[in-house]
C-alpha cells in the first residue's frame, strides 16, 4: 500500500497532467498555476461545453490508460474528483 507522500505526490503529476494537457488540447487561455483543483470543469468555472467534455474523456482515456463511464457527471465536476477517479481506477489495476 502506498504511504501517503505517494499518493500525494501521484495526486500531484495527475492534476499537473490533467492541467497541461486540457489546456493544451481544449486551446483555453490559462496557465496550469491559474487553474485551481477545485475548479468546476464544465459550466461558470472554466466554462467548458459538453463538447469539451468528450475532449476531457479522452484526454483521461489517453494520457492515463482508465476508462471513463458514460454517466460520468459526477467525475468532471473538479480536476479533485477526476484525480480521486484516476486514482481509484488505478488502484484497481494494480490489484
Amino acid at each position: 500500500m502506498p504511504s501517503n507522500t505517494e499518493r500525494f505526490a501521484e495526486r500531484k503529476e495527475i492534476t499537473e497532467t490533467l492541467k497541461a494537457r486540457l489546456i493544451e488540447n481544449l486551446d483555453i487561455p490559462y496557465r496550469p498555476d491559474d487553474i485551481s483543483d477545485d475548479v468546476a470543469l464544465i459550466g461558470s468555472g472554466l466554462g467548458l461545453d459538453s463538447l469539451d467534455v468528450l475532449e476531457i474523456v479522452l484526454c483521461v482515456e489517453n494520457n492515463f490508460g482508465v476508462k471513463v463511464p458514460e454517466s460520468s457527471s459526477h467525475i468532471l465536476r473538479s480536476l479533485n474528483t477526476l484525480a480521486d477517479f484516476i486514482m481509484e481506477e488505478r488502484g484497481k489495476c494494480a490489484n
